[in-house]
């Protein structure tokens, strides 16, 4: 293994990876450390949300996850098809007609979705796509990465590490025998999960609220499941989930945290827990995987600290109902890949750096708010269950299933960046151009892009001198001649925005006194400003 490299990332789980994958887009040379030999087959997240798909989207990743898509919907199906066949009172499950969500059990209707609604239509295709196991991302992305060449150090374990004002002096052991040897980098990127090695040594405060529930989640094989109603289900005594594939099964139980998180999930506890919160006979036979956990919810205050920061779990932990873990996860790696990489290159100043606590910081604040409030209505308290109540009537509505459905998708999130213009802040609406491309088909390469759809050539002129670092495309939107030109940034954020008449040849808008030159400035530093360049094999 070569010991010096640009950034070390530290875990290799779906944000370590996609992190590295984009790091490699910007340039930057990276290794990813990594414990295990093999994708972790332990169950996680069963779903992503548009906000991830977007990302994959811009990255030419789509058609792999409309395949994996496709065989999650037909495991589902047969599910269904077998709870028909056995329900005790012979009627049928009811089907969603599309998935949407749920908020702590409350399933939503996809029917009662406003899908006419512009933050769904911005997505494009990607809105499409959800159901991906966290398995699949993982090896989506081990395969991209080694198409990019990310240099994967698997079965390797960060020991400890050295900064000083050149860099950072990593040490990592061989999990077979022991052996060490140290790496050499500039960047360090804790990647390592909710009990991160990296946040520990470099001495992150993790501050939060302590876990009130044991919950358990399996994909087992099992006797009785007949008696199991499928889907989400509130009891006296706690919560249970059937399906939505066979043998899988999810139980919480709001008598306190387990006494041991470290400690191996049994077949015993499993049982005892389901028949617990269900009050069904079941016998479960044998135990495929298994996992624990609890609502911790915790978050730095701070993802950088000196050459150190932190991305995914390693920054923020809370229960994963919702499914946000994965994607607030990824949505980090999105806006940290390319910033690190455009400082490590020499194409952006260090305080490019400051954004990224000072953007992801607020979404992560949100999760952990959204998580807390889902166990608060999951509780089986009487006042709790008053409350759920008014939730679940509330989902019933257009209004009501909209709003969580946004919530849960991601697509209402937005970043406080200085430009007026509604778009700017949010993720680039998926633009259909006059030659049958889409706006998504010019990120693939990871680079910014200035999409001119009114001819100027001023706004031209305002990014001529920033070379490869942003692609300028000159076209047009029959399906929004409103918009004069869009910014957007390599994580699909747009940065700078104008509308039909309200540019000058100089790039400013009239009305508002945004500059193009600002935003180009403020995100990729001055024209002209030299850089050390590497072209890595883009992966489509």
């Amino acid at each position: 293994m070569n010991s010096d490299f640009d950034v070390v990332v530290a875990g290799g789980g779906p944000v370590g990876l996609m992190l590295a994958c984009e790091l490699r887009l910007g340039g930057a040379s990276v290794v990813v450390v990594e414990r295990r030999t093999e994708v972790d087959q332990t169950i996680k997240a069963g779903a992503i949300n548009t906000s991830t798909t977007e990302a994959f989207y811009r990255r030419g990743v789509l058609p792999a996850l409309a395949e994996v898509q496709q065989r999650s919907v037909e495991r589902f199906q047969a599910f269904l098809r077998e709870q028909q066949r056995t329900q005790a009172n012979g009627q049928p499950p009811h089907v969603p007609t599309k998935f949407v969500g749920h908020f702590a059990g409350i399933m939503l209707r996809g029917e009662l979705l406003d899908a006419t609604d512009s933050d769904f239509m911005n997505a494009g295709p990607a809105g499409g796509i959800s159901l991906i196991p966290q398995q699949e991302v993982e090896r989506l992305l081990t395969e991209r990465a080694r198409q990019l060449g990310v240099e994967l150090c698997s079965g390797t374990e960060l020991t400890e590490f050295d900064e000083d004002d050149c860099g950072i002096e990593v040490r990592v052991a061989r999990m077979a025998d022991g052996s060490g040897e140290g790496i050499r980098a500039d960047w360090l990127v804790g990647c390592d999960g909710g009990r991160s090695t990296v946040r520990k040594l470099a001495g992150f405060g993790f501050p939060g609220t302590d876990p009130q529930i044991t919950g358990y989640q399996a994909l087992v094989e099992m006797t009785g499941s007949e008696a199991l109603r499928p889907g989400w289900n509130h009891t006296d005594t706690g919560m249970y989930v059937h399906g939505p594939m066979p043998g899988r099964i999810l139980t919480v139980e709001f008598d306190g945290p387990p006494a041991d998180r470290e400690a191996a999930v049994t077949t015993e506890e499993l049982q005892a827990s389901l028949r617990h919160v269900s009050g069904a006979e079941v016998t479960i036979t044998g135990v495929r995987t298994a996992t624990r956990f609890t609502d911790n919810a915790r978050q730095a205050a701070d993802y950088r600290a000196g050459r150190v920061l932190l991305a995914g779990d390693a920054a923020h932990v809370h229960s994963p109902f919702g499914g946000q873990g994965l994607n607030l996860g990824i949505g980090d790696a999105m806006n940290l890949g390319w910033k690190l990489a455009a400082v490590v290159s020499g194409r952006a100043p260090e305080g490019l750096l400051d954004s990224y606590t000072a953007e992801r910081h607020p979404i992560g604040a949100w999760v952990l708010e959204w998580t807390r409030a889902q166990i608060a209505l999951m509780r089986p308290e009487p006042q709790a269950r008053a409350l759920r109540d008014v939730v679940a009537e509330l989902t019933e509505s257009v209004a009501g299933t909209t709003y969580f459905a946004k919530k849960i998708s991601g697509v209402s999130q937005r970043y406080d960046l200085p430009c007026s213009h509604p778009l700017v802040g949010r993720s680039a609406p998926d633009l259909e151009l006059t030659d049958a491309t889409h706006l998504a088909d010019l990120l693939h390469d990871g680079r910014a892009l200035l999409l001119d759809l009114a001819d100027d050539a001023g706004l031209r002129a305002d990014a001529e001198g920033y070379g490869e670092r942003v692609r300028i495309a000159t076209t047009a939107c029959p399906g929004s001649p409103e918009l004069a030109g869009l910014l957007v940034r390599p994580d699909g954020i747009v940065a700078w925005a104008a509308d039909a008449g309200d540019t000058s040849d100089t790039g400013d808008t009239a009305d508002t006194g945004d500059r193009l030159a600002d935003a180009l400035s403020r995100w990729f530093g001055a024209p002209g400003r030299a850089a050390r360049m590497s072209e890595p094999a883009v992966a489509s």
